[in-house]
């Protein structure tokens, strides 16, 4: 289950958000290992509650939902029927005082939209970087997902103009729904990379895939150098789309081999004779370690959760 067809309702979802905020709906989301088991659990079959529907992406009887969002999520393409019950298309999960819609569990499909412990990690980082309100004319969230960074981006800062990009219409449909919600204008577009954007920003920030994924799918996975090659573009690309004194905040993962960070070397590698000013934390040393056991990660002895920052020089004006 998983696959979001186009055909789904804006409305439906804008209403289901409604809905779970009015409800005083909440839930974090954990890592797909943790969702497994806690789902594997026999008391966690069947929903008794909208955490379980909407969080857990449990099977449910209909009864469990006023007849009125029944209909409205049915007829909007947001609800299948199988076996055990009914089952949503989607989760929404809680970041500060909002909600965010993505994909239900398990995200199988290539055009699943993403939320977890990354996003807030992802978060946190911007936030940090945010410390105190800055004024940006132009801010972009790249392979925006749900819209999470694009969000918290526009709400920590005094942002002129948001643009939400990604390469999955699936995606830009959500992240300019939650973003709505949330009280965010912002505008989405339909991007591979920085291919279809115009212009310069003051801020950019990036969650992308960083796993090496056999299945290739979209979400997941980050291409050759062990999951590293689709962050390295960026960082590369965001060199030109960056306005003088503007920063690129781009959350990733990297590969530790024999105690070498091959992502954080190939990026000095790239800026060596650059004067962009560069940045680089380790976040968090152990993320994903179930991928260790699979075989482009034999050699892998841990993936850290890392944050590169790169900022474009202010321009000089000689007297």
């Amino acid at each position: 289950m998983n696959s979001c067809p186009p055909a789904i309702s804006s409305p439906a979802l804008s209403a289901l958000l409604t809905f779970l905020r009015d409800a005083k709906y909440h839930f974090v989301t954990p890592t797909p290992a943790t969702h497994a088991r806690v789902n594997g659990r026999a008391e966690n079959e069947q929903s008794k509650s909208l955490r379980d529907i909407f969080g857990w992406s449990r099977p449910f009887a209909r009864q469990l939902l006023p007849d009125h969002l029944f209909r409205t999520l049915a007829e909007g393409g947001l609800l299948i029927e199988g076996h055990s019950g009914w089952q949503s298309l989607i989760r929404a999960s809680s970041l500060d005082d909002n909600l965010f819609l993505h994909s239900a569990f398990p995200t199988n499909s290539s055009d699943a939209v993403f939320f977890g412990p990354d996003t807030y990690r992802f978060i946190h980082a911007i936030k940090t970087k945010l410390y105190e309100p800055r004024r940006l004319s132009r801010a972009l969230d790249l392979g925006c997902g749900s819209g999470a960074g694009g969000v918290v981006l526009a709400k920590n800062s005094i942002c002129g103009e948001l643009v939400l990009s990604d390469i999955n219409h699936w995606a830009l449909q959500l992240a300019g729904i939650n973003a709505a919600a949330a009280g965010v204008a912002n505008s989405t577009v339909f991007s591979d990379l920085f291919e279809s954007l115009d212009g310069e920003f003051d801020f950019i920030v990036a969650n992308p895939p960083y796993l090496n994924d056999p299945l290739e799918r979209t979400y997941r996975h980050g291409g050759g150098q062990l999951g590293s090659e689709l962050s390295l573009q960026i960082a590369t690309g965001a060199t030109s789309k960056l306005a003088p004194g503007g920063s690129l905040l781009l959350y990733t993962g990297s590969p530790i081999v024999d105690g070498i960070d091959h992502f954080k070397t190939a990026v000095r590698s790239i800026f060596a004779d650059s004067n962009f000013i560069l940045s680089y934390q380790e976040m968090d040393p152990d993320v994903f370690g179930e991928e260790l056991e699979e075989g482009p990660y034999s050699r892998v002895e841990r993936i850290a959760a890392v944050v590169l920052t790169v900022q474009r020089p202010e321009v000089v004006v000689q007297c």
